[in-house]
């Protein structure tokens, strides 16, 4: 009752009236790719229910998922967005200049950032994210200054990894993914080197450049939004690795593998206990001025929630869930209740 309360008290702010929502017929939901599997398990369950239709589930990334999101309030925007990254101060500063002020932030569960092979690979990927840094950074250390990245092959990279070229697939500029990989595995490794530590100390501007460029000479490759095109790029060229969201590794088990990283495999129990250096949270936005005229919106959050608990469908699809209790109830409460989320840090 307080969840159902809560949620009408939200509707009584909303901007959008019934007609408009009359205009469309269903929920609209845009974001993620990694998010986007998740989602779409969750509204084809919801469309077999038979009282609302199917959402409107489009991967656009995240960037491009907030971009939208944030255009403002009514029929042509969508309800929700899927994010595999946290928004952004700028983001939430473009909500509020369009007039979307009310925005729930819902954490759905956990992801690992895998760096992915062929099983046909004959070698043992063993990685660090120093190494990754070595290998895929625009500019790297050579000598006492940054220089455009000299190594082509993994054996330049470290002594131990494979003499083959360096072929890595991955997300576009706009994918969370990308965000999400260049924080936790470019960044990371580039402190592995003292003279970025003391650029990052003395100039944390020039670090940040320095440590967030990926190379464009062809060693890192473009994907698009559909992981599902590294998959296919990594079963037709064993020496490619293929960077996405561990559910597609979970989906695609029988034809990849994952590389370790810091000695670590990306699996279910490794990326809930926090273990896996590459995981993350991944999350949902709600428009909350929009449940009034969506009676659905309430309704698809609701089967969102119960498929997202421990042991829930969303496992049976890769998402590694929220095991602590308390937890997972503030989540689900949160966006029950259209509790809006606070502003981000940064």
């Amino acid at each position: 009752m307080k969840r159902l309360v809560g949620a009408l008290l939200a509707g009584a702010l909303a901007a959008v009236t019934p007609a408009a929502a009359d205009a469309r017929d269903a929920i609209k939901i845009v974001g993620s790719s990694t998010v986007y599997p998740y989602t779409m398990t969750v509204a084809q369950a919801f469309a077999e229910d038979g009282r609302f239709p199917a959402p409107q589930v489009e991967s656009t990334g995240t960037g491009g998922g907030f971009a939208a999101f944030c255009v403002g309030l009514g029929e042509e925007t969508p309800d929700i967005t899927g994010a595999s990254r946290p928004m952004t101060r700028a983001e939430w500063d473009l909500c509020r200049q369009n007039g979307v002020f009310n925005i729930t932030e819902m954490l759905i569960g956990f992801d690992g950032l895998t760096v992915a092979v062929s099983n046909a690979s004959p070698y043992a990927w063993a990685l660090t994210p120093r190494d990754l840094y070595t290998a895929l950074a625009a500019q790297v250390p050579v000598g006492d200054a940054l220089a455009p990245n000299p190594h082509r092959t993994w054996a330049d990279v470290r002594e131990g990894l494979p003499d083959i070229p360096i072929k890595v697939m991955g997300p576009p500029p706009s994918s969370g993914t990308r965000d999400s990989f260049i924080e936790l595995a470019i960044q990371n490794g580039c402190l592995h080197y003292e003279m970025l530590q003391t650029l990052k100390a003395g100039d944390p501007e020039a670090w940040g450049k320095a440590c967030s460029l990926l190379r464009t000479d062809g060693a890192f490759i473009e994907a698009g939004e559909d992981d599902e095109k590294i998959v296919e790029a990594l079963t037709a060229d064993p020496g490619m690795l293929g960077v996405f969201g561990y559910a597609y590794l979970f989906e695609h088990y029988d034809i990849l593998k994952g590389a370790t990283i810091d000695g670590v495999v990306p699996d279910l129990v490794t990326i809930a206990a926090r273990e896996y250096p590459l995981s993350r949270p991944l999350f949902l936005y709600i428009k909350n001025d929009h449940r009034k005229a969506r009676p659905d919106l309430f309704a698809f959050l609701q089967h969102y929630v119960e498929a997202m608990r421990p042991y829930g469908p969303l496992l049976q699809v890769g998402l590694v869930p929220i095991f602590d209790d308390t937890e997972f109830e503030a989540a689900a409460g949160e966006a029950l209740d259209a509790i809006p989320m606070e502003r981000p840090g940064s």
